[in-house]
Formats: C-alpha cells, structure tokens, sequence
C-alpha cells in the first residue's frame, strides 16, 4: 500500500487543484492552532495565578482568635480569647496526620506599628516570633547566615533574620549585616541571616520587609508570656487539611470553653482550600479550550470530507477504469482514506507548529520585558501534542470515510460512461 507509486498518485491528485487543497487544509491547521493556543494561554494563566503562592506549602492553615458570638456554660458572647503554647501540643496528641503545628507571634500589620532601630535609620517591619518549620511552611532562600535553629529555641537567643528590604532600609549598600544589632521595640537582636522570598500575596517588596526570631526570645523579650497570636497548620501529603481542620477546631473549642456550633470564635485562612479552588478552575478552562478547539477542528474535518466527495466526483471515470482492469473495493477506499489522512496530519503539523512558534515568540516577549501579572511561561505537554497526532489520524479516517465508501459504489461500465 506504501509504495512509491501509490504516493506519487497521492501527491499529484492534491496538487492537481493547490488553491482548493489548500483552503481545505487550512480549516484542519486553524483548528489545531487555536486547540494549540488556547491551551498554552490557559497554562500561562495558570503559572502566573499559581506564582502567587510562590513555593508555600498549599497544604496549609492559618488559625487565629475572634470573637465569641455565643454563651456556653455560663460565660456570655462576645468575650474574647487567646491561645496558649499548650493548646500546640493537645493539637498535636488529638489530631492525626499533621506535619507541622507552628504557633507565631506579631509585632506590626494587624498587630499595630512597631519601631526597629539601627544606629541612625529606624524604620516600621513586621516582626515575627516563629519556630524553624516556618521556614518548609513559607520558603524563602537564604542570602547570607541562616535561619532560625532549635538551639535558639531552647536557649531564647535574641537572634534575627531580616529581608532584604530591611537590610535596604537599615543598611548602607556595601554594608554586612551578619553580627550587627538592630534594635526591635527596645530590644537589643543580633542578626544572623537575611533571606529573599517571592510574593505569595501580589506584593514582593513588602514581603522583604519581615524579620524572624525565635518564639521563645519573642515571647520573653515583649512580655508575651506563654500567648499565641496565631498558628501555621500543615497536613502531611494525602492528607487535606481542609478535612483535619473542623478536628481542630473542635480541640480549641474544648479548651477554651466555646459553643461546638461557634463557627465565628475560630477564624481561618485555608491555602489548601483556596488552591484547589484554583485548580478546578483551570481544568474546566482546559476543558473550554479542548471543547472550542475540538469544535474548530471538526468544521475543518467536515470540509476535508466534502472536497474528498467532490474529489471522487471528479475522478469517477479514473475510478471505473480502475475497477475495470481487476482493482479491489480495498484499493480503492485505502487510496481515497490515505490521501484524506495525508492532507489533514500535513495540514494539522503545520498547526502544530505555527502554534508551537508563536509560544515560542510569546516566551521570549515574557524573558525580554519581565513577567506579566497572573500570566507566565505559556506552553503546552507533550501529551497534547501527542493527542493531537492520535485525533489528526482518526479524523483523517473520518474525513474519507464517506467518500471512500462513495468511490466503492462506481460501477465500472457506469463510470465509463461518464464525461
């Protein structure tokens, strides 16, 4: 079936009439580029809503303390509550398939200003007393030093990591700060390290802004005696903390005396939740672009079909003779389905890669001028392309399907008799 003649006779039949076979094969190459590009934009857009989260465990909860809007055993609504460094640790021994349990403290934000000094330069940060595990709960790389250990912990060490905004802000340009003091609400912190993150919120240079030190240090230095302002929670992978949160909740309620159906005392910030909201967005967005790229690509298939039918048509007499001196029905239809899948994989590939070359250009666009907000790296898998190639094959067998079995219907001394 595969030889030289009969490839020959594939190549002129398309030639015969290049305007015509090329109109046709643009309907199957227009819908393969836009399956193309729909795709790339939606993984583009994709990227640059997920580079938001920057490298932040998803898996994530934040927990702190709200208002109490209902009485329970006694005690009126509207009283507040705080949480202790022992509510950690019946976290810990009541709920299942937990990673890390990180309490936190504030200085700043919604915790109010606060002043750090050093030497001449004073400046407003955020200050937070944090465990090492914030560290796998938040990223952030490490410019110089390091980052908070449990020696530091344990021995209350008035240690600090501060972001490279603060470094900019504190510091001359050519300045170290590893061994200087800067002074935090009156407190004396050595600095042992400075860190760079990327933005989890839209804002990057204010999360430069930020110094860590350890909760111990920062409860003893600012008088927050055993208090939590507020804790990270993160589940073990197969486990959702979207499920594992309502268990904590209903820990804190019984520890702190709140009615079990108080669902304002608790408040919460689900990443995990939030993320997955995300990803169910964009695979209904894939599913859009395969839905209007597979319709695209079908009005193309559809007139594959019909120039086939006018091609048979016109090549009914070639048919009978054909037919005449000993071809077969199989011949026949396998010369009519192979030039219908030749036109449109040959059609679909330069889909394919006109697609392929305008990610290429957007890409370097994107290297050249910097990212653009929630759209980044726009491409498209391999397995797309790959199915793409399986649909251009069977729609190449759909296309000449009904020709095909139209050419088998000439009768010899019938199609000899037409002019």
């Amino acid at each position: 079936m595969f030889n030289r003649d009969r490839w020959s006779e594939i190549l002129e039949a398309l030639s015969s009439n290049w305007f015509r076979t090329v109109l046709t094969a643009f309907g199957v190459l227009w819908g393969i580029f836009i399956l193309v590009i729909l795709l790339a934009a939606g993984k583009g857009l994709e990227n640059g809503v997920k580079s938001d989260f920057g490298n932040i465990a998803t898996n994530t909860m934040f927990m702190w303390t709200q208002t109490i809007s209902k009485p329970y055993k006694g005690l009126p609504k509207g009283r507040r509550f705080t949480y202790r460094t022992a509510d950690v640790q019946a976290i810990w021994d009541n709920v299942p398939n937990l990673r890390f349990v990180s309490p936190r403290n504030q200085l700043g934000g919604f915790g109010g200003s606060n002043n750090v000094v050093r030497g001449l330069n004073t400046g407003a940060y955020n200050v937070y007393g944090d465990y090492p595990e914030i560290i796998e709960q938040q990223p952030m790389d490490i410019t110089s030093g390091r980052f908070i250990n449990y020696g530091d912990i344990d021995e209350k060490r008035k240690v600090a990591i501060i972001g490279e905004g603060v470094k900019t802000g504190l510091y001359d340009p050519a300045e170290d700060p590893l061994g200087t003091y800067i002074k935090i609400n009156g407190v004396n912190f050595v600095v042992v390290g400075t860190y760079k993150k990327k933005s989890q919120g839209g804002d990057s240079e204010e999360d430069q802004k930020e110094i860590y030190v350890p909760f111990t240090a920062f409860s003893q230095a600012f008088n927050r005696g055993d208090r939590v302002g507020w804790m990270a929670i993160t589940a073990e992978d197969g486990s959702s903390i979207t499920v594992l949160k309502e268990q904590i909740f209903d820990v804190m309620k019984q520890r702190h005396t709140i009615h079990p159906d108080d669902d304002r005392a608790i408040g919460n910030f689900d990443l995990y939740e939030q993320y997955s909201r995300i990803e169910r967005l964009f695979f209904a967005l894939n599913i859009i672009a395969y839905f209007v790229g597979t319709l695209v690509l079908l009005s193309g298939i559809i007139g594959i079909s019909n120039i086939m039918l006018i091609v048979v048509k016109e090549r009914t007499k070639e048919i009978g003779i054909r037919r005449a001196i000993g071809a077969t029905p199989w011949s026949i239809r396998g010369q009519v389905l192979l030039e219908s899948m030749v036109l449109t994989i040959v059609s679909g590939m330069v889909g394919i890669s006109l697609g392929a070359l305008v990610i290429f250009g957007i890409n370097k666009i994107l290297e050249a001028n910097g990212p653009v907000d929630m759209f980044s790296n726009p491409s498209v898998d391999i397995s797309v392309v790959v199915s793409a190639l399986i649909i251009l094959v069977v729609s190449g067998l759909l296309a000449g399907f009904i020709p095909a079995q139209n050419a088998i219907k000439v009768k010899p001394v019938d199609a000899l008799r037409t002019e």
